[in-house]
């Protein structure tokens, strides 16, 4: 008789959300013992959430990979919260607990879950915010209309690209918000030229963002990994005060509100550190049977 191929548990749930159906969905496996990477992107592919987590847990060592619909990431703000929390909340216990993660290329990140009456919020310590590049004024007006924006949409702000994990284009506005999308090919392109990875557009008046792939097809609902960098660029430019947490407001556009609470610490001439906390809503949860292995 036939083995049956493993079955592999995962948790559905929303992050930066109040309530179930809103925020940023995740599939969290908690167990992944035994799946090679290119397994994980199919399952990934397969429930068609923005993100899934896989997690290897030894010893109290997790080792956590993160994939897209297209590849694996060195690193993504709500699947980590969204795996904490889940932890947290099948280890039946209340008040706060801490976790520590290891994800592509030995980074290590630290998240404090709080469970209270039955709901789960998560923080994620993203460290110190790398500045890498200013954009020249002479491209503000290409990056306005890349995202069908005109140049004075912009706000009177630099173009910067930072990282606190991966490097964002942070593009400042002062309206247009609603009417943003991606209107060139080659995007990826030009934002790899300046050292960045994605594009995050930022309204400084009402503090609230938006995210594409790079290709325009898909939206992010909540991008964590952006909030800390919005964090650092807020503060730098007097926006926020520092040790102050400011609510990111993400996925109103596509009918799934979502709260991000950024608290950027330090000073304006020197961040330290910034964090992102979010709450975490359950779903449902389920099985999948392992793909077939093919070469990783």
């Amino acid at each position: 008789m036939p083995q049956l191929p493993p079955l592999y548990n995962f948790i559905h749930c929303d992050v930066f959300a109040a309530r179930p159906y809103a925020g940023n969905s995740l599939s969290v496996f908690p167990d992944s013992k035994g799946l090679r990477p290119a397994q994980m992107l199919t399952m990934t592919q397969e429930l068609r959430h923005f993100e899934s987590i896989f997690l290897d847990e030894h010893e109290g060592h997790i080792k956590a990979r993160v994939f897209d619909l297209v590849e694996e990431l060195p690193f993504a703000g709500h699947p980590i919260i969204g795996a904490a929390c889940s932890l947290h909340r099948a280890s039946g216990a209340q008040g706060t607990k801490e976790w520590r993660f290891t994800l592509r290329g030995d980074r290590r990140v630290r998240i404090t879950t709080t469970a209270r009456a039955g709901r789960y919020f998560g923080t994620l310590d993203q460290g110190r915010p790398c500045f890498l590049a200013t954009v020249p004024d002479s491209r503000r007006a290409e990056f306005a209309r890349a995202f069908n924006l005109a140049p004075s949409d912009l706000a009177d702000l630099p173009l910067e690209v930072i990282s606190t994990g991966l490097k964002y284009l942070v593009i400042p506005v002062k309206g247009g918000l609603e009417q943003a999308r991606i209107t060139i090919p080659d995007l990826e392109t030009r934002l790899h030229i300046l050292g960045a990875e994605f594009a995050y557009l930022f309204d400084v008046t009402r503090l609230e963002g938006r995210h594409w792939n790079n290709d325009g097809v898909m939206e992010d609902v909540a991008t964590g990994s952006a909030a800390g960098v919005i964090g650092a660029y807020a503060l730098k430019h007097g926006l926020v005060p520092a040790g102050r947490s400011f609510s990111l407001q993400q996925g109103h556009f596509m009918d799934r509100p979502s709260e991000l609470r950024v608290t950027p610490y330090g000073s304006a001439a020197e961040i330290t550190r910034v964090t992102v906390t979010g709450e975490v809503s359950f779903v449902g949860s389920g099985a999948l049977v392992a793909p077939r292995p093919v070469s990783s």
